[in-house]
């Protein structure tokens, strides 16, 4: 048995969210909003609380500055998380400004403790962490010499993996990730980030890139089109659930942890599919990354309306 259900573990963010514009500013112009919300975040901090919030036994791990212990510890908490799988560094703790619209938005960000993370999972205790859970995922641009050191370790100790990069272009770029991307069970990729894998943002372009790195379960997310899977060399696409959208922030996060929760259940990769993009979209209907997650109830009664019991 298992510890975990999961160990998510990657880049961890303080995020100042601004919402609700109507247009993008032009250079040297102003825009004003009333939604404005200081939250955790980060990709493994939002898959985190996703999955705690569909009632997995997750472990949550990375760095955060001294200063805001206490705060990561009460705001976890309300999800059912514990804050122990944090370290505290002595360097600050990262920070994300998300601004977004209804249809997109963009991210400025300070790494702060994150530039630290190769050393934390070099660390003896961090992979006994790892390996205690039925599946890990990656939230962070896994450097190539630390996955080439990870992935047998956890291959061998029964782990199912993921990983989500986010927008890192350098990361994307190289081809010495290549080798990560087929090392890893499933990587979850959106449009933009497979444009610089692939040279361009369609599903298909994605595909024809995947099977020539050779990659074992390739995911793709398309925004309000839902999102694709590669399924004996074809395209399996599943549409998002209708919903009112009022911040995007969050969703791609929200879309790992219906993905992950379906592949932890045994699902068939149309049902992860279909799972995730219930999550993602429902994310959607609240300021924030946290707020819009669904629980147990909200993701099975979504489905049923959709798909049937």
């Amino acid at each position: 048995m298992k510890r975990w259900d999961v160990v998510v573990v990657g880049e961890i963010y303080a995020d100042h969210v601004f919402s609700g514009f109507q247009h993008w500013p032009a250079p040297g112009e102003e825009v004003h909003t009333d939604h404005y919300l200081r939250e955790l975040g980060g990709g493994t901090v939002n898959t985190a609380c996703g999955l705690a919030r569909l009632q997995r036994r997750v472990r949550l791990v990375g760095l955060i500055g001294e200063a805001d212990r206490e705060w990561f510890k009460s705001r976890l908490k309300s999800f059912g998380l514990s804050a122990d799988g944090l370290r505290c560094s002595p360097l600050d703790t990262g920070v994300t400004v998300s601004v977004s619209t209804a249809q997109d938005r963009s991210f400025y960000t300070y790494p702060g403790a994150n530039r630290r993370l190769t050393e934390l999972l070099d660390d003896p205790g961090t992979r006994s962490e790892l390996i205690a859970a039925r599946h890990v995922h990656f939230a962070m641009p896994l450097a190539a010499d630390l996955a080439r050191r990870l992935f047998p370790l956890l291959h061998k100790a029964g782990c199912t993996t993921s990983l989500d990069v986010g927008f890192s272009p350098d990361w994307l770029q190289d081809p010495d990730n290549h080798w990560t991307c087929r090392a890893v069970d499933y990587f979850f990729p959106n449009q933009a980030e497979a444009r610089l894998l692939s040279g361009d943002e369609s599903a298909e372009a994605f595909r024809d890139w995947a099977q020539s790195v050779g990659l074992r379960h390739a995911v793709i997310k398309l925004g309000a089109a839902g999102a694709a899977a590669i399924v004996r060399n074809d395209l399996l696409r599943v549409p998002p659930p209708p919903v009112h959208a009022v911040d995007m922030t969050g969703a791609g996060d929200a879309f790992d942890a219906g993905f992950i929760d379906g592949v932890l259940n045994g699902e068939s990769i149309e049902h992860c599919l279909q799972r995730a993009c219930i999550c993602g979209a429902l994310c959607t209907t609240r300021i924030g990354a946290l707020e819009g997650l669904p629980d147990l109830f909200s993701l099975r009664s979504t489905y049923e309306q959709i798909y049937g019991p």
